[in-house]
């Protein structure tokens, strides 16, 4: 499958088998976000991989939302705004970018194993940092559910022409 067959085939999951994901799809997922690049390559990201029903029960409780229980591997994005590239001219901490540059790798990486994902920016960050017992430095910014999806029918996505984005000059 091409890119743009893969682009269209990821979509927000929220409905998920209870079958678990195989070893070697989630470290093919993992190496695809590992290769992911990052400003000045400085690669300041951190990911927690948890599949314990307990300490699954427990992030729930940052975003408490039934369906994300079906999802048998949850992904903690973190990044570390002490390790990120700051460009000069404005100071601004490029952490953040570099840590959606590698969860969307990892979402895509999903889809491209017949997997889906969910990318939760809704959910307490401190609360995702006390239950992970997070350093200072490390920012919860994502939570990614992967999983079987329950029903393969993906919806149509409701996108912005190119003219509505695009702007050649």
């Amino acid at each position: 499958m091409n890119f743009l067959e893969l682009s269209k085939k990821r979509y927000s999951v929220r409905n998920y088998l209870s079958k678990p994901v195989e070893e070697e799809k989630l470290t093919y997922i993992l190496e695809c976000g590992r290769l992911s690049q990052s400003a000045a390559n400085f690669q300041p990201w951190m990911l927690y991989v948890i599949k314990d029903e307990a300490l699954k029960s427990q992030i729930n409780r940052s975003y408490p939302a039934k369906w994300m229980e079906q999802a048998p591997v949850y992904i903690v994005i973190c990044a570390d705004k002490e390790k990120a590239w700051v460009r000069e001219y404005d100071k601004k901490v490029h952490a953040d970018i570099d840590g959606s540059i590698i969860t969307e790798n990892l979402c895509l990486a999903a889809a491209d194993c017949g997997l889906g994902s969910c990318w939760i920016g809704h959910f307490d960050p401190k609360l995702i940092s006390e239950i992970l017992h997070l350093p200072e430095n490390l920012d919860p910014m994502a939570i990614l559910t992967i999983g079987y999806p329950a029903n393969d029918e993906i919806l149509a996505k409701k996108r912005k022409s190119l003219e509505e984005i695009v702007r050649i000059i």
